[in-house]
């Protein structure tokens, strides 16, 4: 942190107050903006959503008359009515405000102790007014698994598409994660997998590679399905499996490719193959699971299923006036047309999802049976495709004319934009935080831990008015105690952990309240330096995810090999002279080792040839993790076999294959799943992380 002052321009500030609705542009404006704001804030008997911390008393404010006494009542979440009293009190001292013509004070609902955790109505009533609230009831803080109460647990990291096996259509899949989880346990003993994020994509190709910019973060990319997984797969009459077969024959050759994940083959080829084992149709037992499954799911999978029919049958969406995703909604009549049209074509979006569920959930119940404490650490991205189904069902949930993405920094020299609507907090109060409760849910579904990418996002975001870069943006705040609760409440349900990523300019009061609420932070090896040196891992806080990279670095062994310096100059990122940026990483590069031998953790003769003693380096930054107190600890896979290139550079495109990378070792060639757990470095690497 260099502690810099940057003051914000006027015109980013007045563009994105106009992103949420806030006519700012003059003084007059400002003016009538404030007072707008105000009456409805004190117009509303009480806050569209309130929060409540379980076993404590609580609060609520309540805007009455002057001389009126509230009451209310609570529904809770299951439907039925709580039997305790919510006694009113008095108000806060506040001055009267005057709206419409009438004076309002203010008054308070008192929320008692023994409100159970959960999603609960509100209902206060003032004179002859009655107004709901939403009632989140949450666990002050996380419980902490007993696993990891006296004792770390330790996993791997993995980007899941990268891994392929014999079985795989030349993308690692479902069934892959399955086996991952399952030999990972029994070969090394990791309690843990962190995957990369399986968010919803679109239906047919090209498909978007960064699983960062998903189409939605509700539900799960059915181009993970392993089509011989499904139970109606060993049904099929001999003709029909044969065709399938020979799909998965055309794909074959893919799995072998040690220099780029070529998605759009695999897909073209595997959804042929769904298509014929979904038309085949299901047994009236497994038509009723899938029924309820539609039922269940409601209108959120309406939306995506409906949003992949468009896209199937118009086109990619391009972002023009004139694409359809900006002429048309869900309620137009040509969206209404196009699903009267093709049927078949609609039900099998929804198939493929109800399916994709089923393969995700039993990777997870395999991981369990295995022993795992964890098992699938999924990753929650920050945001949505723009153009995605998320924003086109439900528009009035995102901000309009703004991105998010992060200000200029070390490792980012120019800042990031991630092109992605930031979800709108107004609408989140207004809604009771529904989008947010429906998404941290469906993580939780299929993982025993979630980690969520850029966890600042619940407090604070990176805003970017459109027309401006990255380096022209401004904080916009939310309200950090609801999501959290949220968070709480959905891990508590899911006996599951939250790890925040909460890397890079962290003001103290996030730190303390992620504490606070029992989310773990993220300690990496690389970032955990001050005034030129790196802390020793002993003094690393306890209640982290202590790793050595991540995916926007390259692997130990290209990272000490300065892949990093090299691939920044090859793609012009570098602001500022070349020499003296590659001065600083070097001078890093000696900090590190310095810090290594200090600790015990690297005999300062390896220094002497440390092309030749690559292994055993990336080894001592694994005892290092080893020797901090952090509950998690993660081994990356791609460390385990020697890869070399980075998954993602941040700042690029198509220049260069961001998460496209097949698993490969250090000479390029390809590692299968089924050679992973016998490979002589990565088992090298496990006795490190299992303290041998």
């Amino acid at each position: 942190m260099t502690n810099d002052y940057h003051e914000i321009d006027d015109d980013v500030l007045v563009a994105l107050l106009g992103a949420l609705g806030v006519d700012a542009h003059d003084d007059e404006a400002i003016d009538a903006s404030i007072v707008r704001i105000l009456d409805q804030r004190h117009g509303r008997l009480v806050a569209p959503t309130v929060l409540h911390i379980a076993d404590t008393e609580d609060r609520v404010l309540v805007n009455t008359g002057i001389m009126d006494i509230p009451s209310a009542t609570l529904t809770l979440e299951d439907g039925t009515a709580y039997e305790g009293t919510l006694e009113p009190g008095p108000g806060d001292g506040s001055q009267a405000y005057e709206v419409g013509g009438r004076f309002v004070a203010t008054a308070l609902i008192i929320i008692p102790a023994d409100v159970p955790v959960g999603y609960h109505t509100l209902h206060v009533t003032v004179g002859d007014r009655t107004e709901d609230a939403t009632l989140i009831s949450a666990p002050q803080r996380i419980p902490t698994l007993p696993a990891m109460q006296k004792d770390q647990l330790w996993g791997w990291m993995a980007q899941l598409y990268s891994i392929r096996s014999s079985g795989s259509w030349g993308v690692g899949d479902f069934e892959d994660l399955k086996t991952l989880l399952v030999e990972s346990r029994k070969k090394t003993g990791a309690d843990f997998m962190l995957i990369n994020p399986l968010h919803a994509g679109e239906p047919v190709a090209p498909l978007t590679p960064s699983p960062y910019l998903p189409i939605s973060r509700r539900f799960v990319n059915f181009t993970y399905i392993r089509p011989e997984s499904i139970p109606e797969y060993a049904t099929l009459d001999n003709d029909t499996r044969g065709q399938v077969d020979e799909l998965h024959a055309q794909a074959d050759p893919l799995n072998g490719d040690a220099q780029i994940i070529d998605r759009d083959s695999m897909w073209r080829v595997k959804m042929h193959a769904l298509w014929l084992i979904f038309k085949a149709g299901r047994t009236h037992e497994r038509q009723q699971a899938f029924d309820e499954y539609k039922r269940t799911t409601g209108e959120g999978l309406e939306a995506y299923a409906t949003w992949c029919l468009c896209y199937d049958k118009w086109g990619a969406p391009t972002g023009a006036p004139d694409s359809w995703e900006k002429r048309l909604d869900k309620n137009s009549d040509e969206v209404i047309g196009l699903r009267n049209q093709f049927p078949d074509t609609l039900d099998f979006y929804r198939w493929m999802e109800w399916i994709a569920n089923e393969q995700f959930d039993a990777a997870q119940r395999a991981a369990k049976d295995a022993g795992m404490h964890i098992g699938i650490m999924a990753d929650m991205a920050v945001g949505v495709h723009p153009s995605g189904s998320d924003v086109w069902w439900n528009p009035e949930r995102f901000a309009k004319g703004a991105t998010v993405g992060a200000p200029p920094d070390y490792f980012n020299q120019q800042g990031q934009d991630w092109s992605q609507p930031p979800l709108n907090p107004i609408d989140l109060q207004n809604t009771g935080y529904l989008a947010y409760r429906h998404m941290v849910h469906g993580m939780f579904a299929h993982a025993g831990a979630v980690r969520i990418d850029h966890i600042l996002g619940l407090f604070r975001l990176w805003w970017i008015p459109s027309g401006h870069t990255a380096k022209d943006g401004s904080y916009v705040h939310y309200d950090s105690d609801i999501m959290l609760g949220v968070l709480a409440i959905e891990a508590e349900r899911a006996h599951g952990v939250v790890v925040g990523e909460d890397l890079g300019v962290v003001p103290s009061y996030v730190a303390e309240s992620l504490s606070s609420h029992g989310v773990l932070g993220c300690a990496v090896e690389w970032f955990e330096q001050m005034d030129g040196k790196f802390r020793a891992p002993k003094d690393w806080r306890e209640y982290a995810l202590a790793s050595v990279n991540t995916h926007d670095l390259p692997p130990a062994a290209g990272y000490l090999a300065y892949e990093h310096v090299q691939l920044r100059e090859r793609l012009g990122l570098i602001e500022g002279s070349t020499e003296d940026f590659e001065e600083h990483a070097r001078a890093e590069h000696k900090a590190m080792m310095d810090m290594l031998v200090a600790n015990g953790y690297l005999d300062p003769e390896l220094l002497e040839d440390e092309k030749g003693n690559e292994q055993q380096i990336v080894e001592a930054l694994y005892r290092g993790l080893r020797g901090s107190h952090c509950k998690l600890l993660a081994a990356s896979i791609v460390d385990g076999v020697g890869e070399r290139r980075a998954q993602n550079q941040p700042g690029t495109n198509n220049e260069y294959p961001n998460w496209r990378i097949p698993l490969a070792d250090g000479k390029g060639n390809v590692v299968p799943l089924e050679e992973l757990f016998s490979n002589p470095r990565l088992l090298s690497l496990t006795r490190v992380m299992q303290g041998r």
